[in-house]
């Protein structure tokens, strides 16, 4: 599931200035690992009958294939469980923008920005809506939100618009 909020401004003891926007993006998946287990006990006792009957008439080596079928289906399911692992982290400050990508694996890639200097760049296609976002900075890109939906693209869009623009045009801070 992915979530993306704007979170009002934090003067907290941790933060010196406050976070204009904050998103955590997850890729969506609509099958849970229950889910995954009832599909696969369905497919393979379907291959197993499907098989048998083959394996009946003398057709053995098909039984064979109905096996490597629901091997294929299960690694195809694993593949896509792990690719669901991937998140991205991104925080609006003031003074910096910070992009924290996990790949699958667990590795991160942290890009970090100064706001006064990013632009946000839209690809956008008429028939299909946003299709690309990216952060652009003195010649570094990080493109964001790749696996979203157009939908979940265009609301990521107005979020850091509106946080690039509040950075832009200065922040008001209290003094304590």
């Amino acid at each position: 599931m992915s979530t993306a909020k704007t979170v009002p401004p934090s003067f907290g003891h941790e933060a010196h200035e406050p976070t204009l926007y904050q998103a955590r993006l997850e890729p969506y998946r609509s099958l849970d690992r229950r889910g995954f287990v009832i599909v696969m006990v369905v497919v393979a006792a379907i291959s197993f009958v499907c098989g048998t009957a083959f394996l009946l008439m003398g057709a053995w080596p098909v039984f064979g294939v109905f096996g490597l079928d629901v091997l294929a289906i299960w690694w195809a399911f694993r593949m896509n469980f792990n690719a669901a692992r991937a998140r991205e982290e991104i925080t609006v400050t003031p003074s910096l923008i910070t992009v924290v990508k996990v790949d699958p694996a667990g590795r991160a890639d942290e890009a970090r920005m100064n706001p006064l200097w990013t632009r946000l760049d839209r690809e956008t296609m008429e028939d299909y809506g946003l299709q690309r976002l990216a952060l652009r900075s003195r010649g570094d890109v990080v493109e964001v939100g790749g696996f979203l939906h157009t939908a979940q693209r265009e609301e990521l869009a107005e979020g850091l618009s509106f946080a690039l623009g509040t950075a832009k045009r200065g922040v008001v801070r209290s003094t304590p």
